[in-house]
């Protein structure tokens, strides 16, 4: 009769509505890990926020702590945490006292180890509703657990905890979401199968941030002002930080799994950035245009390689790592601590702005802050004196979203007085007294109009307060989640075997972490020290001795992102000899997901390349529209051709939709290709053709025992892929075989299996269509890196 008993008291201090108000319904909330850290700091608390700011709302309430802990021992240590819960200031310590005393009495404990257990909850709850007579309006489970838990207990919550029809549910799960993109599609599948999107709501607490949870309100208020300049004619540059003062000590198990990157920058940072540089939703309270807009300005980011960071690495991590992960003595671990990452969009809005996130442990100060700097397009004629006494417009203007601690060692938002005034909710927001005897940036705050929350707000009691009024916005979907671990992969597979910059941490950092723009990438400003760190471990050039052909060809091998610019280089190198030759230069580019990273190599470090001269054809393509995600061309459009100046009418998409037919042989697309191709390329024989090779040995879109293309005349042909979408359209072996040189590039521990494979076997391209490319009168040149090389 626990409610029973509280609702009489309830009416009896008029604390709290009669039952025959409460009419919306009861919400039971069970948080899974109640006696954790988290919970502990945090969770209860917010919980404690939640019940506070509601009892008034005509919902009732119960809270159920769940562990595997047994019974007697897990209630003691979660009553322990709840009767440290404290109020708000500004909270009458009468009515404090009161509710605290009720939130205990509506708070249980329970063991959930079994599915009998969570029967048993389901039942209880139920009972307990039956006998009140309340109606049940929805029930949330907070997950503070490992994630490796996550499935077993979804698992146990679908099958036999879900609230009966008509009641909503909650599920809220706590990061990491997987450690790369792989892993994240598993979980994200595996809770798939016991929960509808709409019922998961991933945390990310700097959503909950006041400053963070701003940016987007503060971006729609001022829409006046900023509309004209948010934008690259305008915008310097946006930074995104967190520095720690703290280092890993004690959490060093996990750091080992993560590193910096995975902890802070795929998740916080990144969705505070996003809600930089996104374009603004007509209604930014609407969840589903948020999301909408975040994932096309996920879109429109540019894909990351090793030279878009520089990676750090204090001191004493690796002792810590030996002592607590009892590692040999002589371990050296390659996880980054600190990270600085270079990010740039193609959008027309930030072409060429760059985005410089942050964030590491053991450095000189606690602060977090976006950070929007303008250019300084002024010319001011007075003294620097003169100019400091007022609000010049020589001085710097930028906009400050801090997130808490530093300086201010409060929640934020500035904007410099000689860019505008904001537009700032009174309800919420209070602008702070102009202190000039604080700085930030270099600058005294009587440079900026200051704004500070009314009422400073823990984030995760924010968080669970969007949780209970449905707030999907201010939470991670599996889309936008899978989106951000698509863009980050990439860049933590190419550094994963880069040493870090070693760091002394704290102030003797000095400028050692300090880093620039260099040439598309980052670099750090001033040199290492010298210092041989262990002369025993293996590096990449003591691996064995790789010959340099291959099928008797030349080969070229290296580490992927070192092989790639290699071949970029090359590619410029014939294209500027062909030039010199014949006047042009006719490249011929295969699909796929390999090549992207050599486009995007060309687009931002080969400004010397002959693009004016440059006829770019496709070697083959999917039979979907242009438009199409799947269709090479478009792939081949955003990565290299809108960033490259290349000729409109030297651009030749091969044309697998004509009469608004997907190649149908009557349309004769693969006729007009081969036209073209006589007509333009001299004896149709192509500069330079480059091929990717499949794990069952295709390449183009040349399949194994393919009826056409892989003998025959030199034209261009239909074929047949055993992988959706099927049709396609290639060009055939023969024409292949006609072209100067062929370059194959061969990426990845997916291909090793066919690489060891085409090392031993003949000329037999009915079986592998690879092993038929021999250029007649041309030279073939091999790229393999030292994973599909080696294995």
């Amino acid at each position: 009769k626990m409610l029973g008993r509280v609702l009489c008291t309830v009416l009896f201090v008029g604390a709290f509505p009669s039952r025959a108000d409460a009419s919306q319904g009861h919400i039971s909330v069970v948080l899974l890990g109640a006696t954790g850290d988290l919970a502990k700091k945090y969770l209860w608390q917010g919980l404690f926020q939640l019940y506070l700011d509601q009892v008034s709302s005509g919902h009732s309430f119960t809270f159920h702590g769940a562990a595997l802990t047994a019974l007697e021992p897990g209630q003691r240590l979660m009553f322990d945490v709840l009767k440290k819960l404290s109020c708000p200031p500004d909270e009458a310590p009468d009515r404090c006292a009161v509710l605290k005393d009720q939130f205990l009495k509506l708070s249980q404990y329970h063991q959930l180890k079994t599915a009998e257990n969570y029967t048993a909850l389901h039942r209880e709850i139920e009972t307990l509703l039956r006998q009140e007579g309340l109606r049940e309006a929805g029930r949330i489970f907070y997950f503070s657990v490992p994630p490796f838990a996550y499935t077993e207990i979804a698992r146990h919550i679908n099958s036999s905890c879900r609230p009966p029809a008509g009641a909503w549910l909650r599920v809220v799960l706590e990061k990491p979401f997987g450690h790369d993109l792989a892993s994240a599609q598993q979980l994200a599948a595996e809770l798939a199968g016991f929960f509808r999107e709409e019922e998961m709501y991933r945390v990310d607490h700097y959503l909950g941030k006041q400053a963070v949870a701003h940016i987007l309100p503060f971006r729609d208020q001022n829409r006046q002002f900023l509309d004209p300049i948010w934008n690259q004619h305008h915008v310097e540059r946006v930074e995104v930080v967190l520095k720690e003062t703290v280092d890993a000590k004690g959490r060093t198990s996990f750091y080992e799994q993560y590193g910096v990157i995975r902890d802070v920058l795929q998740n916080h940072l990144t969705e505070a950035l996003m809600f930089l540089v996104m374009e603004l939703p007509a209604n930014v309270s609407s969840a589903q245009e948020v999301l909408q807009h975040k994932l096309q300005a996920f879109q429109s980011l540019w894909g990351l390689e090793r030279s878009s960071a520089v990676l750090g690495q204090y001191q004493a991590y690796d002792s810590q790592v030996q002592e607590e992960l009892q590692e040999a003595r002589g371990y050296v671990s390659t996880t980054p601590t600190f990270a600085g990452v270079l990010i740039r969009s193609d959008s027309l809005r930030w072409d060429g702005v760059p985005f410089l996130l942050t964030s590491g442990k053991a450095l000189d100060e606690r602060v977090g802050y976006a950070r929007v700097l303008f250019k300084n397009r002024a010319y001011c004629t007075q003294s620097g004196t003169l100019r400091d006494a007022g609000h010049s417009q020589c001085k710097p203007k930028q906009i400050i979203f801090y997130f808490g601690h530093g300086a201010l060692n409060t929640p934020a938002v500035l904007v410099s007085r000689n860019l505008f005034q904001p537009v700032m909710p009174k309800d919420s927001w209070k602008e702070a007294e102009a202190r000039s005897d604080l700085h930030i940036f270099g600058q005294p705050l009587s440079d900026f109009y200051m704004y500070s929350p009314v009422k400073e707000r823990d984030a995760y009691s924010v968080l669970i307060s969007n949780i209970y009024h449905g707030r999907k916005d201010f939470f991670i979907t599996t889309e936008n989640l899978l989106a951000s671990w698509a863009f980050w992969t990439p860049l933590l597979d190419s550094t994963s075997r880069q040493p870090p910059r070693l760091y002394p941490g704290g102030v003797e950092n000095q400028h050692l972490l300090d880093f620039e723009l260099v040439s598309g990438g980052v670099a750090f400003s001033v040199a290492e020290p010298a210092e041989l760190l262990n002369p025993g471990r293996q590096m990449p050039s003591d691996f064995r001795a790789i010959q340099s052909k291959f099928r008797q060809s030349p080969l070229v091998s290296a580490w992927a992102e070192d092989l790639v610019s290699q071949l970029a280089s090359d590619m410029e190198e014939a294209a500027v000899r062909s030039v010199a030759r014949s006047g042009q230069f006719h490249l011929a580019l295969s699909g796929g997901s390999s090549p992207v990273v050599l486009f995007q190599r060309l687009a931002r470090h080969h400004y010397g390349f002959p693009w004016k001269h440059t006829h770019v054809w496709l070697v083959d393509e999917r039979c979907v529209p242009l438009t199409d995600s799947e269709s090479n061309f478009l792939s081949l459009h955003r990565h290299l051709l809108q960033r490259v100046r290349v000729p409109y009418f030297n651009i030749h998409p091969m044309p697998v939709h004509l009469n608004r037919r997907l190649c149908v042989e009557e349309d004769g697309g693969t006729e007009l290709y081969t036209q073209d191709i006589a007509a333009l390329v001299a004896n149709a024989s192509f500069d330079l053709v480059l091929l990717g090779v499949g794990t069952d040995g295709h390449t183009a879109s040349l399949f194994p025992r393919s009826e056409s293309g892989l003998e025959g005349a030199p034209t261009v042909v239909l074929t047949e892929s055993p992988v959706k979408p099927h049709q396609r359209m290639s060009l055939s072996l023969p024409l292949i075989n006609r072209a100067r040189q062929v370059f194959v590039l061969v990426l990845g521990k997916g291909k090793h299996d066919i690489t060891t494979l085409l090392s031993r076997v003949g000329h037999e391209p009915r079986k592998w269509p690879i092993s038929g490319v021999s250029p007649s009168s041309g030279q073939l040149v091999w790229y393999v890196d030292y994973e599909a090389l080696l294995g």
